[in-house]
């Protein structure tokens, strides 16, 4: 069967070698005669799998003992909600970054009682770089910022000095491919189709001072009953979180974050010195803030970006097509997409490049 190079935003490129484990234990998880799909969340077999995911995740970032490592629904969309309702009290920092932190700013206005400062945005730059972010008034309950931005392609790679304040970072697009420090964090969340699994699954780590400082109008959406209930409150995504350990598996052997943060640098160097040395692509992003793991691109012309993408979709590169809200080019480079995959792109648009150059 053959495989194309996916270049997909989410849900995203999987390792090879966890979809052949997925297919290899689908039918029958470890000689149970049952699928991980047909495990009950009770069950010892389960048990096993939620606990060594857990230990491998805390062993790969590196996570101390006063964080409670959570597995959850609802995306990170359900977390701009999570995150204010457990963690307000009376008003709250945000970061804007362009399309996520905006929704994440627009959920947390919906709670009633808490008033919301958008303290930095680099809507000055249009999005194209991340702003800086003044010292943060140290009466907020926390400090939001979105760690990486799909659409924008902008990243901080050092998170902000926040004081007392707790520092709340959406690390979906960029946890587990650049390195941070969690205790530099009170909350991390992050949905987990782009570097961890299957969509359906969010990983919250979250500080333990921070857990029950507010009650909930609902059970599921209160950090302290999903904690004192280990993730087991109802149903978790357990085929979300089988997949999950077994990428986290996969990371672990390459030689964990640190490692594949080389190899990432590595892949994206390649793409972006491409685009910086054509006369036709060019990357709209600021050199300092350009994001590892979703790389945009554009001609200059929206119907050569077009043909471009038509062109690249034939030849096996699929899902280049930038947002809708952006428009041009965007490749994503998860963990899981391979240097191989790049160093074709690079091939294919630099063709691409001669072709146009001939027609002029």
């Amino acid at each position: 069967m053959k495989r194309v190079y996916n270049f997909s935003a989410g849900p995203a490129v999987l390792p090879e070698s966890v979809l052949k484990k997925v297919q290899e234990e689908l039918l029958s998880y470890q000689g149970s005669g049952m699928s991980v799909m047909e495990l009950s969340h009770r069950s010892s077999l389960f048990q096993s799998i939620i606990d060594d995911a857990e230990a491998l995740l805390r062993e790969l970032m590196e996570i101390p003992s006063n964080y409670k490592v959570l597995f959850l629904q609802g995306g990170a969309s359900l977390q701009f909600s999570m995150v204010p309702m457990n963690l307000g009290k009376q008003k709250a920092a945000y970061v804007n970054t362009g399309s996520w932190s905006k929704k994440a700013i627009s959920e947390a206005k919906k709670i009633k009682g808490l008033e919301i400062e958008e303290i930095a945005s680099a809507a000055e730059t249009n999005f194209t770089t991340v702003p800086t972010i003044p010292m943060v008034s140290q009466d907020m309950d926390y400090l939001h910022i979105t760690t990486n931005n799909t659409i924008e392609g902008t990243t901080f790679f050092v998170p902000p000095a926040a004081g007392k304040v707790p520092l709340v970072a959406d690390m979906s697009s960029n946890i587990l491919s650049s390195q941070y420090t969690v205790s530099d964090f009170g909350l991390i969340y992050a949905g987990a189709q782009k570097n961890i699994g299957p969509a359906g699954l969010t990983i919250v780590i979250i500080r333990e001072d921070l857990i029950g400082l507010n009650e909930t109008p609902s059970a599921m959406l209160d950090y302290k009953i999903q904690a004192d209930n280990h993730s087991l409150y109802n149903t978790p995504p357990t085929f979300g979180i089988y997949v999950a350990k077994l990428v986290f598996e996969w990371l672990k052997d390459l030689g964990g974050v640190a490692e594949m943060e080389k190899m990432n640098r590595k892949k994206a160097e390649l793409l972006y010195s491409t685009i910086d040395a054509s006369s036709l692509y060019a990357s709209p992003v600021e050199k300092s803030a350009r994001s590892l793991t979703n790389i945009p691109f554009i001609t200059g012309k929206s119907e050569l970006d077009k043909q471009f993408i038509e062109e690249a979709e034939a030849a096996g590169f699929l899902n280049l097509k930038g947002h809708r809200s952006v428009g041009g080019m965007r490749a994503s480079l998860y963990n899981a997409f391979p240097f191989e995959g790049v160093q074709a792109l690079v091939a294919f648009m630099q063709a691409f490049e001669e072709k146009v150059r001939g027609d002029d």
